[in-house]
């Protein structure tokens, strides 16, 4: 039986280019989120490559170089910008004899860091134990007794059985949980529609200022901080300053590019609020180089989940950072479609209220039932 390397918090990254266009955001994304789970970051790696190679993902000239990386820089932990199938993660690990952490199982990692709700950490525990379960290979496990450390997080406190039939019935469990969970939220909904609240759900790419622009609409005080994944458990306030009509509005979990599809699966209880909105706000952080591929890969999610056919508004975040001026802007059909804001000092904000008022008063005008 192999025996797992323990883990630790410094590393060295490795970034191949396989000719992508977001290649160098990607790996600056990798470094941030090392370090929003704690991980220390010695060294990164690159290299270009036309294709992974089946055993170790690199060639064996790039795997010396690793090894010899490790080795200079006294890391313990190898982080891939890339997913890695168990056979490769296991055959780096012999060969670099130190802990190997995925892109996939990083971004799992932060998400059980930042749970924090009943209902966040059965989605978490979800996610890793499906994730957990495709690394059940011939001599190699990742249910060990948890140690602890990044990539070594255990889906729950208790030891798990490296017995497929027993992780498949805690499976079973936490999603028979979770069923629960989204009728209870359903009730919640059909209670909102009965009494005609418009709903809105804040969305957007992990970092773009979601939770400051919550707090400044709500006047509340919700988790917020300059890193990936702030947030991870959906709040949701009622909106005041609507005349004549009754808004809630809930800041949820943010996406990233090449989000796991086991978190996806996993956060359909808290997603279903962005699928069953009223009105999406669209939140971008406008100061990025990248924003237009971020906006890509929040699209591509709502694709996903099936809420990309719900109005959108585009809001174009931290114009404090760049030389933008608040302003909105109409589409075809004359209704606010963009709107340029800071959330941090409230520039454009009342714009913002502005687009929030007309949609919630058309949406009210619909509901009115026709004069006889």
């Amino acid at each position: 039986m192999f025996e797992r390397p323990g883990s630790g918090t410094k590393a060295v990254i490795v970034a191949l280019d396989f000719g992508v266009p977001d290649y160098a955001e990607s790996v600056d994304e990798l470094q941030l989120l090392g370090r929003s789970s704690g991980v220390s970051v010695a060294a990164v790696v690159r290299g270009r490559r036309e294709r992974p190679d089946a055993a170790m993902f690199a060639g064996k000239g790039k795997v010396d170089e690793i090894a010899q990386t490790v080795t200079d820089s006294g890391a313990s932990l190898v982080l891939f910008n890339h997913a890695l199938s168990p056979i490769q993660e296991r055959n780096l690990e012999r060969r670099l004899n130190c802990r190997v952490v995925d892109r996939t199982s990083l971004i799992l990692d932060i998400f059980a860091q930042r749970a924090r709700s009943h209902i966040g950490k059965l989605q978490v525990e979800l996610a890793q134990l499906e994730h957990l379960s495709t690394r059940l290979v011939r001599g190699w496990t990742h249910l060990e007794r948890q140690r602890g450390g990044i990539g070594m997080r255990g889906p729950g406190e208790t030891q798990l059985e490296t017995d497929r039939r027993l992780l498949g019935k805690r499976v079973k469990v936490l999603k028979e949980k979770l069923l629960k969970v989204r009728a209870q939220h359903a009730t919640q909904r059909r209670s909102r529609e009965r009494a005609h609240v418009f709903s809105i759900s804040l969305v957007g790419y992990t970092n773009a200022g979601k939770s400051t622009l919550f707090n400044r609409l709500t006047r509340s005080d919700a988790y917020a901080a300059d890193q990936l994944f702030a947030t991870l458990d959906t709040t949701t306030r009622r909106l005041s300053g609507v005349a004549g009509a009754s808004v809630v509005i809930s800041d949820t979990v943010g996406f990233i590019r090449h989000l796991p599809h086991t978190l996806v699966e996993a956060f359909q209880a808290t997603l279903e609020e962005t699928v069953h909105a009223d009105l999406l706000l669209h939140v971008v952080d406008a100061s990025s180089p990248d924003r237009d591929t971020q906006i890509a890969a929040v699209n591509t999610v709502l694709t996903e989940i099936g809420a990309d056919k719900t109005p959108q508004i585009m809001i174009m975040n931290k114009i404090d950072r760049t030389a933008f001026e608040p302003r909105a802007e109409r589409d075809e059909c004359a209704r606010i479609s963009r709107i340029w804001v800071s959330a941090a000092n409230g520039d454009g904000v009342e714009l913002l209220r502005t687009a929030i008022a007309e949609h919630a008063m058309e949406a009210a005008r619909s509901n009115q039932p026709a004069a006889a």
